[in-house]
């Protein structure tokens, strides 16, 4: 069974960085899409990035975020990142990592069948 364990969340000024994590236990990382969401309250879940799993090539779905956010990825530690930097206040939400069931990367979060249960980030001074 496909499980995601999303980590690293927390509270960060204005300006400064974070590193999520996304450990994915129970299959292989080259057979599935991992993709990073984000939902702030009271907004629709947003669709950060995705990187795909056979070649792990990244598409890159939010322009709040580009420039800023990287995802990248470790086949042999079974873990996807996103790397978030000049961090803004509007960016606080809940970060939410989760595989599609094939290889390839799609913008919509239904396309996304295996979720975690979510880390908090708050950006405030």
């Amino acid at each position: 069974q496909l499980q995601l364990v999303e980590s690293g969340g927390g509270l960060v000024q204005p300006g400064g960085s974070l590193r999520l994590s996304c450990e994915v236990s129970g299959v292989d990382l080259n057979n599935h899409a991992i993709g990073w969401f984000r939902q702030a309250p009271g907004k629709e879940r947003e669709t950060i990035s995705c990187i795909a799993g056979n070649g792990g090539s990244i598409s890159d779905y939010a322009d709040s975020v580009k420039g800023r956010f990287t995802v990248s990825k470790v086949n042999a530690k079974k873990t996807v990142y996103l790397q978030m930097n000049s961090l803004k206040p509007e960016d606080a939400a809940t970060y939410y990592c989760a595989a599609r069931g094939s290889w390839g990367c799609r913008r919509a979060y239904n396309e996304y069948v295996f979720w975690g249960q979510g880390t908090q980030v708050t950006v405030s001074t």
